[in-house]
Order: C-alpha cells, then structure tokens, then sequence
C-alpha cells in the first residue's frame, strides 16, 4: 500500500479526520474531494497527496467515505468494483447507515468499520465511535486505532448504540456552541466586551468538560459549585424555570429521531 488512508469527501467532518490523521502521517495520507480548493488546503497545510478517487482506493490501506448519506449511493456504486478488487479497508461515517447498507445493498465485500466522529477531531479532541464487522482482523483494527489515534478518544461499541451514542458525542457540539454563544451574549449585556465573554465562555466548557473526564458525576460537581444562597444556584435556579435541562435532552432525542428518519 502507498497511502495509510485515503479519503473520499473532505467536507466538515471527512477533512476533520484527515487533518487529524495527515497531521501525524503527513504525506501517507490521500485525499480526494470534487472541490479542489478542499484538497488543495489539505495538502498545503498538512503534506498530504492527491490523486483520482480510484487510485486513492487501490492504493490506501483505509478508504475513509466522508460522503452524506443521501448522496452515498450514487457516488460509491461506481466504485464498488474497484473497492472489492482492492485491499482497502473501507470506513464510513454516514449517519443512519449501518453496515448492512454496504454489504447488502452496495454489495462491498471488503472489510468495514463504521464510525461517528465529531469535529473537534480536527484539533485531536474528538470522539470517535466505531464498530467493525466480522470480515476487520484484529490487526486491521489495531491499524486503524493507531491511525485515528491523533484525533481523540476512540470508543468500541456494538453497531446498535452508534446512531444513539452519536447523538451525543456527534450532534453535541453544536449544541454546546450554541450555549457558548448564550453564555457569550450575557456577558456582553451584563458588560463585559465581547471577546473577553467568548474566552471566559470556552475555557469554562473545556475546564468544565476536564473535570466531569477526571472525576464523572456532573451533578456532585454542580453541587460543589453552588454555595448556599449563593450567585450559582441562584442561575441554576433560572435555568431550570427556562427548562434547560428539558430543553437539552429534547435536542438529543429529535437527532436521534432524525438518524432513524436517514435509514429509511
């Protein structure tokens, strides 16, 4: 093999996995995308090659398809018989398609790890969530693991709670955006100027994400922030008539029920 991985879509998400990957493995990494401005930055910024996409197949040891559900089947047939003559391992990241939806439909004989990443990836913060079918050996998974390495944490799980699990970890930091920005928008009408409300916002969420990853339980934590009658469960207080919490489980679920629309 030339190439440790190739990838098909360097959108959002495909070109967040292969920052992340090109930033360790520079000029082993393929990358082939229809906007060539993508591919460009790619190459300029992290050494990585570009070639035609059936090249790119033959030649990668992992075959990422950084392809949108909707339009997967259109691109991909046409090159299942390059795929099934390769020796590549194909990975995709497609919400609500499971691997079933490539052996059966597309008729891809090939290995297949099916993942949900998130685009923190791309600064090697991200979640990724896979599974494998039976045809991945272990060495192939080890490959893979050692590959994404440079993106996050990875996290093994049976192909049924992927489209759950990715809800979270793969439509969150939307909605963590979106409260950064709320936060971000209060400081500036309780006076603070706008670059300095964004800082404290951010670093807050990632100080706050480090404590629940070192000591879990979200909600001791909470407490330990709220003095009695104090300025914090003054807020919490606040947030629970808004019906925040309400309000966040109810993003999760409505994701969710989008990824199971996406199957059919």
């Amino acid at each position: 093999m030339n190439y440790k991985a190739g990838f098909i879509g360097c959108g959002n998400m495909g070109g967040a996995l292969a920052s992340a990957a090109a930033t360790k493995y520079s000029s082993d990494i393929c990358v082939y995308d229809k906007d060539a401005a993508k591919t460009s930055l790619l190459c300029e910024k992290y050494g990585a090659v570009t070639a035609d996409v059936k090249e790119l197949i033959a030649k990668s040891a992992f075959t990422f398809l950084g392809i949108k559900p909707q339009f997967m089947k259109d691109v991909v047939e046409p090159l299942v018989d390059d795929i099934n003559s390769s020796e590549t391992v194909v990975v995709t990241m497609a919400a609500g398609l499971s691997i079933s939806f490539f052996t059966d439909e597309l008729k891809i004989t090939r290995p297949i790890i099916r993942i949900m990443p998130n685009t923190p990836c791309s600064l090697g913060s991200g979640m990724i969530l896979y599974s494998c079918n039976e045809s991945v050996s272990e060495s192939q998974e080890k490959a893979f693991a050692e590959l994404m390495s440079g993106a996050g944490i990875l996290d093994k799980l049976p192909e049924a709670m992927i489209d759950p699990a990715s809800t979270v970890s793969g439509c969150g930091p939307a909605f963590a955006y979106i409260f950064a920005e709320a936060l971000s928008d209060a400081g500036v009408e309780v006076g603070l100027p706008r670059d300095k409300a964004l800082l404290y916002a951010a670093q807050m969420l990632k100080g706050s994400a480090e404590m629940i990853l070192k000591y879990g339980a979200p909600a001791t934590l909470k407490d330990n922030v709220c003095s009695p009658g104090g300025t914090t469960i003054a807020g919490v207080h606040a947030l629970e008539d808004s019906g925040f919490r309400a309000a966040a489980m109810n993003a999760v679920t409505a994701s969710y029920k989008r990824t199971l629309k996406l199957k059919k």
